[in-house]
């Protein structure tokens, strides 16, 4: 009779245990989706609210950068906005390279570098994709973790 009760007294710390982890698993997973929630957010406003205007020769004429000037920009923002995992991790990319020629330039195209003269803008959209960068590992970890815990379930 006893080891039948240490039998049942195992089996039920067992299935503490297991419930104990599925529900820090179950935490962790909301936390992550609400730092990616409000990544997504964050960058999505901090894209769309950059702008930046120089004077060119005179106070009259002058250079307006701004994010829906590219439409590679504007999707970013509607994905960011809709905060899909492959709409995101696509936005941010499309995004990334734009920002890259920003900086960077293309000289077989013709495309200068205009980080040079647009600071702010460009401080803005590099710091906007790195937020959103960090939305995309932390969807790419939350379905792992996803799939790790129908795996233990089944």
């Amino acid at each position: 009779m006893k080891s039948g009760q240490a039998e049942i007294d195992e089996s039920s710390k067992g299935t503490q245990k297991r419930g104990l982890m599925s529900r820090r698993i179950a935490i962790f997973e909301f936390l992550l989706r609400i730092i990616a929630f409000f990544n997504t957010i964050s960058s999505a406003i901090l894209m769309a609210t950059t702008n930046e205007t120089l004077p060119f020769f005179t106070q009259f004429i002058r250079f307006h950068a701004d994010y829906n000037d590219l439409p590679a920009l504007t999707f970013f923002v509607v994905a960011n906005a809709v905060a899909m995992g492959g709409l995101l991790a696509s936005g941010a990319s499309s995004a990334a390279a734009i920002v890259y020629l920003a900086h960077n330039g293309n000289n077989n195209t013709n495309w200068f570098p205009v980080c040079q003269q647009f600071n702010s803008f460009c401080e803005r959209t590099s710091g906007s994709l790195i937020g959103s960068f960090i939305a995309v590992a932390l969807l790419i970890l939350l379905i792992i973790l996803s799939a790790f815990a129908l795996s233990r379930r089944h």
